[in-house]
């Protein structure tokens, strides 16, 4: 969800025939009053091939630049060979993953032909974890992780990674890595930093210990000077998989997270001690599902990952208002190939 300076509710997706499906697309929807109506959802960009491989937009997420500029970061998924699933439960690697940037001079009625960005020296698939983000110096910055290729037989080694511009995303030559885990046995994923209202970056982290086949707290960490530099990274005390923290008018900071520890929930708590601690009487429930647990033993990577294609409710993301109320949207569903795009707005 992206809430430009004149009002405007842009909302990315994802559609697919099926979850894990290779007929996917990033649709793209608006509303101009506040949510009331929507426009009938669309495909927004074209989807380049390379190297004469077909490719899918597997996600997108748009970012505000001007009142009406618009930036898209897109993540581009080699899909010529359309039998292969996402993810190679033999050697634990990814499809070709790229990333793409698209940008709207009219508030989202049209892009430019997509461009790639210069992954260097990462040459692995660069799933995104985000939107880009403007920074409190006014660089952007580029989320994404590490992932290895298809048929790569070593080790998977996970890292968090984000990529500078100064040129308004013309060029990224800076880059520093957020999370990795030198034993390599969590793997602190999705990475969700926020731009808080004093130029801070509060990164809030999807935890899991591959060791032990759970997922642990939310944790994070944070930067003082445009994400150049990290501090140590902590235990936020909340289970889940976490949207990128907002800032509140109060000063306080708000967390959005989905908690899977039974029923899955939609979730919503605040700290006033940046981010450190988020007291369990802060905490909201914004949306709960009427469905079991879908969570299960995990031994390996492989079963991690059947679990998540097994999730009908997640990936909560924020935005706030001009008004600062906190705009919630995430999908929801019984079943895990029939989800809806949902969406809550929380007074200020």
């Amino acid at each position: 969800m992206c809430v430009l300076p004149g009002g405007r509710w842009l909302c990315t997706f994802r559609a697919a025939r099926i979850k894990e499906g290779s007929t996917e697309a990033t649709l793209l929807t608006w509303s101009d009053d506040s949510g009331k109506t929507w426009r009938e959802p669309a495909r927004p960009w074209p989807v380049p091939g390379v190297g004469g491989r077909i490719g899918s937009d597997h996600c997108g997420y748009c970012t505000a630049l001007g009142e009406k500029q618009v930036l898209a970061v897109v993540c581009w998924v080699d899909r010529s060979e359309p039998d292969l699933p996402f993810f190679n439960e033999d050697t634990e690697g990814l499809l070709d993953c790229r990333i793409m940037l698209s940008e709207s001079p009219d508030a989202g009625e049209t892009w430019s032909e997509p461009g790639f960005v210069d992954a260097a020296p990462f040459y692995g698939p660069v799933p995104i974890t985000g939107p880009v983000f403007s920074l409190a110096n006014g660089d952007l910055g580029c989320q994404f992780e590490l992932n290895k290729s298809y048929y790569e037989p070593t080790e998977w080694r996970h890292s968090s990674v984000l990529k500078f511009s100064a040129d308004g995303g013309k060029t990224w030559p800076e880059y520093v890595i957020t999370s990795n885990d030198p034993q390599n046995r969590v793997f602190h994923w999705d990475q969700r930093p926020g731009v808080l209202a004093d130029g801070r970056i509060l990164n809030l982290f999807w935890s899991y210990d591959k060791q032990a086949g759970v997922y642990l707290n939310i944790h994070a960490r944070e930067s003082t000077d445009n994400g150049r530099t990290w501090s140590p990274m902590w235990d936020t005390g909340v289970p889940g998989q976490p949207a990128t923290p907002v800032s509140m008018p109060d000063g306080r900071v708000a967390m959005v997270h989905v908690n899977r520890t039974g029923a899955p929930a939609i979730e919503m708590r605040t700290s006033d001690d940046m981010g450190r601690t988020w007291p369990e009487e802060t905490r909201m429930v914004l949306y709960e599902a009427r469905t079991d647990s879908q969570t299960r033993k995990k031994t390996t990577m492989q079963d991690a990952w059947a679990e998540i294609g097994d999730y009908s409710v997640g990936l909560p993301a924020t935005a706030v208002t001009a008004d600062s109320d906190v705009l919630v949207v995430y999908y929801a569903g019984a079943e895990t190939d029939r989800t809806d795009i949902q969406w809550v707005r929380v007074k200020a």
